[in-house]
């Protein structure tokens, strides 16, 4: 069925992600990054540690909540896409926004040939969606539209707060990784005697193991629930869920075939897992697979 974009069209139901489950989220995750910093500091460099830690998880959490958005934003090297470089895609935010009764976000766009979307901001107000110049290569305007969309729904189903902030904890953990292991090799690890020195270097390398394990299972518990209800919403936001159905296999092949190299910390922001040209365990993804989410578009009816 043809996409009609004058139809009248419902307003999209909300993800039961939003509300206070995503601001319960956003508060055990940065309590576990707290926690995970001060242990750090206490087996490199004792109680002094800890003192110094503690400074450091609170500007890491006030980063976290308040520019999260925009490191995420920067890390990625977008820029903002101006109406007179792309005019239709303001123009399909624009209607697609009306639409869902949502405010207008920030466009971005990331100069990557890896094709791909993520919309980041800690509030609807505060949203900003961007899309690579390799999505728009191989995407049709109809197709396009399919995935703002899908963005759109994760702002209004409040899930880019939590996504974001998910990961910069993700990069700070990997962090903490590489800082644990420079640490070792100059003589990191406080001890008292032989004995305790040695189980704080135990600990340190215990650490240093499961820290990149526990990012991937913190992107996990976010990111997969977070994609089927985006789907669902923004194939009721555009009222065409073929479309966002045949974006999601063409970016699935692009990325297979242009994979990015960038940091694996953030994969869970984009649309489709951007890391998947190299993945090794389906079951370690940050994202469900293509082919259920596939699936459970073209099971919808078109509006």
């Amino acid at each position: 069925m043809a996409f009609d974009a004058t139809r009248s069209f419902p307003t999209a139901p909300r993800s039961a992600s939003s509300g206070f489950g995503n601001w319960l989220k956003t508060g055990v995750l940065l309590a576990a990054m707290t926690a995970l910093i001060l242990v750090v500091g206490n087996l490199i460099g004792g109680a002094t540690g800890v003192l110094i830690a503690g400074v450091f998880a609170l500007l890491s959490n006030f980063v976290a909540f308040w520019f999260s958005d925009t490191l995420a934003l920067k890390v990625h090297g977008a820029r903002p896409l101006e109406r007179s470089e792309a005019a239709w895609i303001h123009e399909s935010v624009e209607r697609l926004t009306q639409r869902a009764g949502m405010p207008m976000p920030r466009l971005y766009l990331v100069p990557s040939h890896t094709p791909n979307a993520f919309a980041t901001g800690r509030s609807p107000e505060k949203a900003a969606v961007a899309v690579t110049t390799g999505l728009l290569q191989i995407l049709d305007r109809r197709e396009v539209e399919g995935v703002l969309a899908h963005e759109l729904a994760h702002v209004q189903n409040r899930d880019t707060l939590i996504a974001t902030i998910a990961a910069t904890i993700a990069g700070a953990i990997s962090g903490i990784a590489h800082m644990m292991q420079w640490a070792m090799i100059f003589g990191g690890g406080r001890s008292d005697d032989e004995e305790e020195g040695a189980g704080g270097l135990v600990g340190m390398l215990a650490l240093i193991i499961l820290a990149p394990i526990s990012a991937t299972v913190l992107q996990l518990a976010i990111s997969r629930s977070r994609e089927y209800g985006a789907d669902a919403t923004g194939a009721a936001i555009c009222g065409d869920p073929h479309a966002l159905a045949d974006a999601l296999e063409k970016l699935e092949r692009g990325v297979q075939y242009v994979p990015d190299n960038g940091h694996p910390a953030h994969a869970s922001l984009y649309i489709v897992n951007p890391l998947a040209g190299r993945s090794i365990l389906q079951w370690f993804a940050t994202h469900p697979p293509i082919a259920e989410r596939v699936k459970r578009l073209r099971a919808m009816r078109s509006n």
